[in-house]
């Protein structure tokens, strides 16, 4: 996976990242997002019922006031700490509140690292003085950088549009790579845009662009404790303020799904471990929930995922997958499976023109597609996911070392 191109900068926000000293390996761990004043927010965060601290203050702090700053750290999840970690997440957040000159409420922090540790609170302090006084628009690459754990490569993307008479850009960063499951896959992502849209539409877009994308990956299927996704709109744009009834409207949410969607696969291209970039999708179901439920049985498979590293086209572990997703009444002889477009199975049974030969050329491949057609209605779900390897297990097996 590439390095990231240099990202464009949104009026109304400055960045800055530093190496604080909370990874152990040097490199940048604090990340500040300073936000202009008359911005709206919307954020959508993890369902784990163990959400760590700085999620629960996160809520908390959106709840009474438009935010004034995100204050980001890598290396350490500030989850499972209890009452001390809590406290160490409020006054972190009056901290850099101080710095800046705004309400301590008016900061929503975030973490990413190891659950289970305390927050290194000199070193927090010592880096929000360093990080504020670094803060400019253009830092948009470095702060990718330093929201990043086990990540090889920074996540983000940058695009522009026009809304009305005048230009809108919407940036956003990521970071993710294992712990990544639905329901706010350790995920992190910050999206910010100079358009003026107001705070109920904004919040309909991002829950729109998630549903898709941040909530249609996997890697391991697991949920962390810290996921959240955050989209800022500046409305330095000037442009006439965005509502669900606007003239431009779907094309705004469309430009903010692209944003989301292209850094949730990131995501997924950088899978722990993963040598396969795979998409699942699964057709003609009931319901959507029905055709996710098929996918996710099929991407969470580990026998599945350890084919796809292999190379192996034993598409019987597909089938079995899908034939123990829950589906209620499921007519086998309506489901057809495909790699990529080799039909490997057809009412029920291997299909007739199916070769090992021609299931083998589409494993070989590094993206690889799999698509099940149920039979049952005009439902359908995409989900992403990656292959399960020697490296991933090599890379969480270390993760503390």
């Amino acid at each position: 996976m590439a390095e990231i191109d240099e990202l464009l900068p949104i009026k109304g926000i400055r960045l800055a990242s530093v190496a604080a000293g909370i990874k152990k390996n040097g490199n940048d761990d604090l990340v500040v997002m300073a936000i202009d004043e008359s911005s709206n927010c919307a954020a959508s965060f993890t369902k784990n019922a163990f959400c760590a601290a700085p999620v629960t203050l996160a809520k908390q702090h959106l709840s009474q006031h438009s935010p004034r700053a995100l204050l980001i750290n890598s290396g350490n999840a500030n989850a499972g700490t209890g009452d001390t970690g809590m406290q160490n997440a409020q006054q972190s957040c009056q901290w850099l509140a101080s710095a800046l000159g705004v309400l301590s409420e008016q900061v929503l922090p975030f973490s990413t690292g190891v659950i289970g540790e305390q927050l290194p609170m000199p070193v927090i302090q010592s880096g929000i003085t360093q990080v504020v006084s670094k803060l400019a628009e253009e830092n948009w690459t470095d702060a990718a950088r330093g929201i990043m754990t086990t990540d090889t490569v920074a996540k983000a993307v940058s695009r522009t549009m026009q809304i009305g008479d005048k230009k809108i850009t919407i940036s956003g960063i990521a970071k993710g790579s294992g712990m990544i499951c639905p329901d706010m896959a350790t995920m992190l992502a910050f999206i910010a845009t100079d358009a003026d849209v107001d705070a109920g539409f904004l919040q309909l877009c991002l829950s729109q662009a998630v549903d898709d994308s941040f909530n249609a990956i996997t890697v391991d299927g697991d949920t962390s404790t810290n996921d959240a996704c955050v989209i800022i709109a500046t409305g330095k744009a000037a442009n006439q303020c965005l509502i669900e009834s606007s003239k431009d409207s779907q094309k705004f949410i469309d430009a903010v799904k692209e944003v989301c969607l292209l850094l949730a696969q990131a995501i997924v291209r950088d899978a722990e471990g993963a040598t396969k970039f795979v998409t699942v999708g699964v057709d003609k179901a009931l319901t959507k929930e029905e055709a996710r439920k098929v996918a996710y049985t099929i991407a969470h498979s580990p026998l599945v995922k350890t084919a796809l590293f292999a190379s192996d086209p034993n598409w019987g572990r597909i089938l079995a997958a899908v034939g123990r997703a829950g589906v209620q009444q499921l007519d086998i002889s309506n489901v057809d499976i495909f790699l990529g477009d080799v039909c490997i199975v057809r009412g029920g049974g291997v299909d007739s023109n199916y070769s090992e030969e021609k299931g083998q050329a589409v494993m070989n491949e590094k993206e690889i597609a799999i698509r099940v057609e149920l039979g049952r209605g005009e439902e359908s779900a995409t989900i992403w996911t990656s292959d399960l390897s020697h490296e991933y297990v090599r890379i969480n097996s270390e993760y503390r070392s």
